[in-house]
């Protein structure tokens, strides 16, 4: 009996002793990245494949140039990535066509693969112009939200998409959320004709951001997917409402659109490198108070995904971090 007591109290002396260590380990990692927005310090360098010459660098302070920006992150993505991009650019290119006022650019961001992803992307912007595909290299692996991060920060667009590589969300599903970003718009210029204000809003200056969601093949999805992966993914609900609260059914949804003032606001105090950057960007809209609005897309699975059960661990992890960092402001806002 007394050594099942000792084997006991071992137990608990353990428990408390992996406790104490995993929150101090928790503190000092939001400590150490409290200046953590600055990340990649290096600029991003664009060059014309053709002249070899570089191309100046825009930032999103400046005014835009762009209808549009796209920014597609890509790790490993050799052959996923050229099916997405022809069927974006044809897409882009009929708009184009058919609207003057229609311009783009798609960013790619080479966030240091290891395959044939850099000569792929430099393929594109042969065929289709330094103005309207552009390739940033981050020379080493830093995580989707860096690589998003950093696209989104040198983009010239009004309004900035962010998708994923493989191409699993319709590219024609961006309209919807265009069309709810004019309506925000619509209403605050209603908003501002009411008030007897005479001036015109610009879709560029109006905070607002859309997320797409596969919220409504929630169910079509339970039923199919494994026992564990159901459980773990209503958990990882769960843990996100608690850390960045309700509003948001579908945060990790790769299809995302902001404004340019939206962007310029949350894409410069954004810490988060890998996945759970879109939970940030949740709570940052919230903090910033910028209009938030999910509509349901078009998505298909893709073969090949990044995200594995390794991944779940990595993204409680993570969002520990985030909520200590911004709740107790060790992690302080810039605006």
């Amino acid at each position: 009996m007394e050594s099942i007591w000792a084997i006991l109290e071992l137990l608990l002396i353990s428990a408390i002793v992996l406790a104490f260590g995993l929150a101090a380990a928790i503190v000092f990692e939001t400590f150490r990245r409290r200046f953590n927005h600055t990340h990649v310090e290096a600029p991003p360098v664009f060059e014309d494949p053709t002249s070899f010459k570089p191309v100046p660098c825009p930032h999103i302070f400046d005014p835009a140039e762009k209808y549009i920006s796209l920014v597609i992150p890509a790790y490993n993505e050799e052959h996923r990535l050229p099916g997405a991009l022809e069927e974006t650019l044809n897409y882009l290119q009929r708009r184009a066509a058919n609207d003057s006022t229609f311009t783009y650019e798609v960013i790619i961001v080479d966030d240091g693969s290891a395959d044939g992803t850099k000569r792929v992307a430099f393929e594109f912007v042969k065929r289709h112009s330094v103005d309207n595909v552009r390739v940033i290299l981050l020379g080493k692996n830093h995580g989707k939200g860096e690589a998003i991060r950093k696209g989104m920060l040198h983009s010239r667009g009004e309004l900035l998409l962010m998708l994923d590589a493989d191409g699993a969300t319709r590219i024609d599903d961006m309209e919807k959320l265009e069309n709810q970003i004019h309506a925000v718009a619509k209403k605050g210029q209603q908003s501002e004709d009411s008030a007897g204000r005479d001036s015109t809003i610009r879709i560029s200056d109006v905070p607002a951001a859309v997320f797409g969601s596969r919220a409504h093949l929630e169910e079509k999805a339970l039923a199919t997917r494994k026992w564990y992966r159901n459980f773990l993914m209503k958990g990882f609900h769960i843990v996100v409402l608690l850390a960045a609260g309700s509003g948001i059914r579908d945060t990790q949804c790769g299809f995302k659109m902001f404004t340019r003032s939206a962007a310029r606001k949350l894409f410069l105090n954004i810490r988060l490198k890998r996945w759970c950057f879109d939970v940030e960007l949740v709570y940052l809209c919230k903090w910033f108070r910028v209009s938030m609005n999910e509509i349901s897309v078009n998505w298909t699975e893709i073969p090949g995904s990044k995200v594995n059960l390794l991944s779940i661990p990595n993204m409680l992890w993570e969002m520990a971090i985030m909520s200590l960092g911004y709740r107790t402001g060790i992690w302080r806002i810039y605006s």
